[in-house]
C-alpha cells in the first residue's frame, strides 16, 4: 500500500512536472523575438520603450524585445528598410523626406507627441526675443530641416535668414552658446540643452518651434516597412507601449528606478532632469495616427522645399488594428 501510495504519488509529480516544461515551451514558443532599433543611445525620450521592457508589459503581450543603440544615428530606417530590423525609432519630419525618397517606411506609433526642438539663447543674454537676432550669429548641427525652422521663426518676426550669419558647430549646441561661439543655437532640445546649460550656470532660454509658425509635429515615431503591416506582433507591441506609458505617468518615480537599474551610467542630474520634462510629452495613446496633423506638416515639408510633394498620407503612416 506504501508502494502504491509512492507510485501514485511520484506520477502525479511526474505529470505536474511535465504540465510544467510543457507550459514554459509553449510560453518561450509565444514570446515572439522583436529588435527594435533605437535612433540614439538610450535616453529619457525612450522610457516607454524601457518601463515596457523593464516592467514586463512586453512579456505580457508574449514578445521577446531586443533594444539596440546604433552606431550611426542615420542608419535604423534604411536598415528597417531593407529588413535588417522590425522596428526603428525614427522622426517624423525625415519620415516625410524618407516616404519622398521612395524609402518603404510605414508610421504605425509614436513615443514623443511634441516637438522638442526649439530655439535657444541665453537665459541672461542680450537677446530678449527673436527679433533681437537681426545680425547675429546662429548655431547648428544639422543643414536642412534646422535652416527650415530657423527661417520660419526669423520670418515670423520679421527677420530673414539671410540676416543672420548661420554657424556649424556640429554636435557641440550648448557649449557654442555659452562659451560666446554664437548668440544662439537651433536644433537644441528643450529636455536636455535646457537642463545641460542649467547645471552649468549657464541657464538657457528657448523659443518653442511650434509657438513661432512652425506647424506641430511628433518627434520620435515607430517605423517599420511597408509590406509588414499585417504582422500581428506590432499590435501587441503598441498595446504593451500604451500600457508602459499609462504606468509612467501613474509612477514615474517607480519607472524610473527601472529605467536606472537597467542602465545605470544614465543616474545622474542631466538624466533626473531631463526624464521629469519628457514624461508630459509621451504619447498616452501611440497607437493613434492625426491625419491632419500628417499632411499638414507634409504641406509645410513642400513648402519649405525639403521635398518636392508628398505621397499619399496611407502610404506610410497607418493605424494597426
Amino acid at each position: 500500500m506504501i508502494r502504491l501510495k509512492s507510485m501514485i504519488k511520484a506520477a502525479t509529480l511526474g505529470a505536474a512536472m511535465t504540465a510544467s516544461l510543457i507550459g514554459t515551451a509553449n510560453t518561450a514558443f509565444a514570446a515572439d523575438k522583436l529588435v527594435i532599433l533605437l535612433d540614439w543611445f538610450v535616453n529619457p525620450d525612450h522610457a516607454p520603450l524601457i518601463v515596457a521592457k523593464e516592467k514586463g508589459f512586453f512579456a505580457k503581450h508574449d514578445l521577446d524585445v531586443e533594444l539596440i543603440e546604433p552606431s550611426d544615428p542615420s542608419a535604423p530606417p534604411r536598415l528597417v528598410a531593407a529588413g535588417q530590423g522590425d522596428v526603428a525609432v525614427n522622426y517624423q519630419p525625415q519620415l516625410h523626406v524618407q516616404a519622398a525618397q521612395g524609402l518603404p517606411l510605414t508610421r504605425i506609433g509614436t513615443l514623443v507627441a511634441t516637438p522638442l526642438n526649439s530655439l535657444i539663447v541665453l537665459k541672461d543674454g542680450p537677446i530678449k526675443e527673436i527679433v533681437d537676432l537681426k545680425g547675429k550669429k546662429i548655431g547648428y548641427s544639422l543643414a536642412g530641416f534646422e535652416d527650415a525652422l530657423l527661417g520660419t521663426m526669423l520670418g515670423n518676426h520679421g527677420v530673414s535668414i539671410d540676416d543672420v550669419e548661420l554657424i556649424n558647430v556640429n554636435f557641440s549646441l550648448s557649449p557654442s552658446l555659452y562659451s560666446g561661439q554664437v548668440d544662439a543655437i537651433i536644433g537644441g532640445y528643450r529636455n536636455f540643452e535646457l537642463n545641460q546649460m542649467e547645471i552649468e550656470g549657464k541657464p538657457g532660454k528657448a523659443f518653442y518651434v511650434e509657438e513661432e509658425g512652425v506647424p506641430p509635429y511628433d518627434e520620435l515615431i515607430l517605423t517599420i516597412r511597408n509590406d509588414q503591416t499585417n504582422d500581428p506582433r506590432y499590435a501587441r507591441m503598441l498595446d504593451a507601449l500604451e500600457e508602459a506609458v499609462q504606468f509612467l505617468i501613474n509612477h514615474p518615480d517607480d519607472s524610473w528606478k527601472s529605467f536606472i537599474a537597467a542602465y545605470p551610467n544614465l543616474d545622474d542630474e542631466l538624466n533626473i532632469k531631463a526624464w521629469a520634462d519628457t514624461l508630459p510629452r509621451f504619447a498616452l495613446r501611440p497607437a493613434a495616427l492625426d491625419k491632419k496633423r500628417y499632411d499638414r506638416f507634409a504641406d509645410y515639408m513642400v513648402k519649405q522645399g525639403l521635398i518636392t510633394e508628398s505621397p499619399a498620407l496611407e502610404t506610410y503612416a497607418t493605424v494597426i488594428e
